[in-house]
């Protein structure tokens, strides 16, 4: 998977594309599927003009972590105050300088990264990022830089602070509330359940507030001790903080089973002020951990309700097997919303995705394609362990039959026909079957849309002549190559995107075209949410 844009692929959409400097860019291919990606003759990438020819410099050398051109996070952002110190990185505050917004740059000193393991880390730690990126409580990365001493990754500014420091500071704390808190993050580990990501490290210093506001979100950070895994799939690393471990991860055998132990923790500690595991050392807390019993006699419990102590029973029962599922918990009475909480999960992103790929335009689906092939390997990583997820046979493609259990398997409840609908939807080049880049395609975050680089190389694509302007002629033949020509709807959707009715289609009204409907294209309100699960 190459880049076919012209900036690097983790850094901060900054609008400084001149519209008519860059080459032309055709439609990219990932090239990673098992049927090498195959797509229409006219799609296949133009060889790049060198950069003598372009009147650049020469590319800058490659990082050693990343993988990809070193650049100075200090051309983009002015580099604040210090707002935290961690083993293997300090953040600081940032302001990107051409808009004023104000973030949080971790940086990590590559020299504190002894092991190639180390290396890895960090490189995990941006891919699931990326993967990640687009959730409403999930800290959203906006661009990794590496110069010759450190990797930077630039992200939301969460100038609330701890969630611990808020709930101490209100001094009163409802059995709803704490139901309430926890049902959110109990959200979030499903998604990233869902997406394929164990975090490994849930504790309350990891949930941040995003601004002082009474309302405001909830974000989940440091993805630092973050997997991707499988289903099935055992590891034997211990990692994690002390309280919140879970057994079988002390007995270096374990799964996502474990994050679902360590909310359990933080419920007990919502609840009851204390951790359920508790010694002077470390050894200490390890063995009461191991044993396994819990209080819920001792004060407060005895005025706790049942169905509290109920469910932090089942979230922290010894054997993984037996332990509720972030699905589970979710459907458990004292958490349900209003009594009445949804039988199928909050948040199914494949089927969110899909759907909404379903009820674009063929022009935007066109579009996308192109944005999907420019995407940087970190960025895809998460999807394509995804795809591999689905994919049971490896066979590189996914069938009809491998989408719905793939669903099924996530909670949800859909009939063959709306299945077929989001197949076809996905299936470009219309053989039964998903290939590895339409669903990169049809799966990838909205949020990639808002990225000057990508929107630009897009539209390229579709300018044949170079003029400035997509013309009807220039998109009937871009879609004809791409295999998604539809006749009837070209005119409606020339007449949709066509703002100021000359006939032809501008830049600006291009992108305004492609962003329509997309921002934060994940629902964010549990309502919403329901309406979204069929």
């Amino acid at each position: 998977m190459g880049h076919c844009c012209s900036k690097g692929a983790g850094q901060a959409a900054a609008a400084d594309t001149d519209p008519s400097a860059p080459p032309k860019a055709e439609a990219p291919s990932h090239g990673t599927s098992a049927n090498n990606g195959q797509r229409p003759s006219s799609s296949a990438p133009t060889k790049p003009a060198s950069p003598a020819a372009k009147g650049t410099k020469p590319a800058a050398p490659l990082g050693t972590v990343l993988g990809r051109p070193m650049e100075d996070v200090r051309a983009t952002y002015s580099v604040g105050k210090e707002l935290g110190r961690g083993q293997f990185g300090v953040t600081h505050l940032c302001t990107h300088k051409a808009t004023g917004e104000k973030l949080a740059c971790k940086t990590i000193a590559k020299r504190k990264l002894a092991s190639k393991d180390d290396v890895e880390d960090v490189q995990r730690e941006v891919q699931i990022m990326h993967h990640l990126s687009g959730h409403h409580n999930i800290v959203d990365l906006r661009g990794a830089y590496e110069d010759k001493h450190n990797v930077h990754l630039v992200m939301e500014l969460c100038a609330g602070g701890e969630l611990f420091d808020r709930i101490i500071a209100k001094g009163q704390y409802t059995e709803r509330a704490a139901a309430s808190l926890l049902r959110t993050i109990v959200e979030i580990v499903h998604t990233c359940h869902s997406m394929g990501v164990m975090h490994r490290d849930i504790k309350p210093e990891n949930f941040l507030l995003l601004s002082k506001a009474e309302d405001a979100p909830l974000k989940a950070t440091d993805f630092g001790l973050s997997v991707f895994f499988k289903e099935g799939e055992v590891f034997r690393d211990i990692v994690g903080s002390a309280y919140y471990i879970a057994p079988e991860v002390l007995k270096r055998k374990y799964g996502p089973e474990a994050d679902i132990w360590s909310v359990g923790v933080m419920l007990y500690i919502f609840l009851a002020g204390v951790p359920p595991f508790w010694a002077e050392n470390e050894n200490g807390i390890f063995t009461a951990i191991l044993r396994g019993q819990i209080d819920l006699a001792s004060d407060p419990w005895p005025n706790i309700s049942s169905g509290a102590k109920d469910l932090v029973r089942k979230m922290l029962n010894i054997n993984p097997k037996e332990r509720l599922t972030a699905f589970q918990v979710l459907n458990h009475p004292w958490i349900k919303e209003d009594g009445d909480a949804p039988d199928t999960p909050l948040d199914n992103v494949v089927l969110n995705r899909l759907k909404q790929f379903r009820a674009m335009n063929q022009f935007k689906k066109a579009a996308l394609r192109i944005i999907a092939g420019c995407l940087s390997e970190e960025e895809i990583t998460g999807l394509k362990e995804m795809f591999k997820s689905i994919d049971k046979d490896n066979s590189g493609t996914i069938t009809l039959e491998e989408l719905k259990n793939g669903l099924a398997k996530q909670g949800t409840k859909l009939s063959d026909a709306e299945i077929q609908q989001l197949m076809e939807a996905a299936d470009a080049d219309g053989n039964g079957l998903i290939d590895y880049d339409e669903f990169v395609t049809a799966t990838v975050h909205m949020n990639k849309l808002d990225r000057e680089e990508h929107l630009y190389t897009a539209f390229q694509y579709f300018d044949k002549d170079n003029s400035g302007y997509i013309t009807k002629e220039e998109l009937e033949q871009a879609l004809k190559d791409q295999g998604l020509y539809d006749a009837k709807e070209i005119k409606e959707i020339i007449s949709e995107a066509d703002s100021d009715n000359d006939g032809r289609i501008d830049y600006s009204e291009f992108v305004a075209m492609m962003r329509k409907g997309t921002a934060g294209a994940e629902p964010t309100n549990h309502k919403k949410r329901r309406d979204l699960v069929l």
